[in-house]
């Protein structure tokens, strides 16, 4: 069951971003995470969309509901300006001068043609902070190219290392560049809001953020250790090449499980529990390094062990000997899962096309209370008033 959003919406001065107001630019998923930390964390978020159908992720839509601008656009307001007119400009100008945050993600090069230049943007407000998101940074051999997650995610060397080593390189499911854009650009955007309040004599601060380095960057040590061996990393499934046995694995009944065991006495009580108390003298499991190198023959041993009884028995004999393991789940296991209606973690919302559907709600509490949805994502144009601009429905609106 998912908590519901109650029809009085707390007022929108809860959080700790409470004085902070951020104008939106962007389209789709990178900026959208990024705005929408911010917006959960009490920051007056204005989505500033085109009147000719609003952000593109509007359109992404399951049973004629945008699914994604209900999850990612919570919390925010919408206004509706059309950028190329003179009057549209003049209240963007209007509204910089009032913000702490400017995000956008055109093409590197685009917000200087639209008269919005490094200093223009001085000249309006010293102490901005803007977030420039690209698909690989506003210079660089590929700066001119449009940045899709999706290269990203191959260009960045993940898509390389994710999968099976026998079959091709697998591309996430969700769009992860862009996510992972977006919430290393919430923690800078956060950063350099507290550095131009303490600043005493501000000046702009552009911040130059790419869908492909924080995901590059999550690639850790590689390239130190390919540096120091001239080894390229393999796919490898779900195994971890630095600890073993680490896998997924099948039970009785069919139904899939994680089990992470790579610490010697963890391992220990496994074998035990599983009726093996010798197999840790096994020369081929006796070290860490062993196991990594017959780490086929291990998972082998263990699935033959599983594949005796059925999960729910499995789970329990992991938590009996403390072994850390827990089944793989669908969606439609969390919607009942204990784990998330005990801390609801999904909260019903209204979509703009009126449809109440469940979105997960703001993830972290506060002294054991989570801060809540504060307002369902946004109608296009829907805050136009609010901030001193014609209605959407007018016509003549810039």
């Amino acid at each position: 069951m998912s908590a519901t959003l109650p029809p009085q919406a707390p007022p929108a001065t809860i959080g700790p971003l409470k004085d902070t107001l951020v104008l939106d630019l962007s389209r789709l998923v990178s900026g959208n995470v990024l705005t929408h930390v911010l917006a959960d964390l009490g920051a007056t978020v204005l989505k500033v969309e085109s009147p000719q159908g609003g952000d593109d992720l509007r359109a992404w839509q399951r049973e004629g509901v945008s699914t994604y601008w209900a999850a990612y656009s919570r919390n925010k307001q919408s206004i509706a300006l059309n950028l190329r007119s003179a009057a549209g400009m003049a209240h963007l100008e209007r509204l910089l001068g009032q913000a702490q945050v400017l995000v956008e993600n055109f093409r590197p090069g685009t917000l200087e043609k639209m008269g919005l230049s490094p200093e223009r943007l001085q000249a309006l407000n010293p102490r901005l902070v803007v977030i420039r998101i690209s698909g690989y940074g506003q210079t660089g051999a590929l700066a001119h190219k449009p940045g899709f997650g999706s290269l990203v995610e191959g260009l960045s060397g993940f898509a390389a290392l994710n999968g099976f080593p026998d079959r091709e390189p697998v591309l996430p499911p969700f769009a992860m560049a862009d996510s992972v854009c977006g919430l290393y650009g919430a923690s800078l955007a956060m950063a350099w809001v507290h550095h131009q309040q303490q600043a005493e004599t501000p000046s702009l601060k552009t911040i130059d953020l790419s869908l492909f380095e924080p995901l590059f960057g999550l690639l850790g040590p590689h390239a130190a250790e390919y540096h120091l061996t001239g080894q390229v990393p393999q796919r490898s499934g779900s195994r971890s090449p630095t600890h073993a046995p680490r896998n997924v694995y099948q039970s009785r009944d069919g139904k899939w499980f994680a089990l992470s065991a790579g610490m010697a006495g963890t391992l220990q009580r496994l074998f035990e529990a599983l009726d093996l108390p010798n197999a840790l003298s096994d020369p081929r499991f006796a070290t860490h390094e062993a196991r990594l190198q017959h780490v086929q023959a291990l998972d082998e041993l263990l699935q033959s062990r599983f594949q005796t009884r059925d999960l729910d028995e499995l789970m329990d004999l992991f938590d009996a000997c403390d072994v850390t393991a827990g089944p793989i789940l669908t969606i439609a296991d969390l919607m009942q899962h204990p784990q998330v209606t005990s801390r609801e973690l999904l909260v019903d919302v209204d979509s703009p096309q009126g449809v109440r559907i469940p979105v997960h709600g703001v993830p972290h509490q506060v002294n054991g209370v989570r801060p809540p949805i504060r307002a369902s994502a946004p109608k296009l144009g829907e805050h136009n008033a609010r901030w001193g601009i014609p209605a959407l429905d007018d016509p003549a609106t810039p």
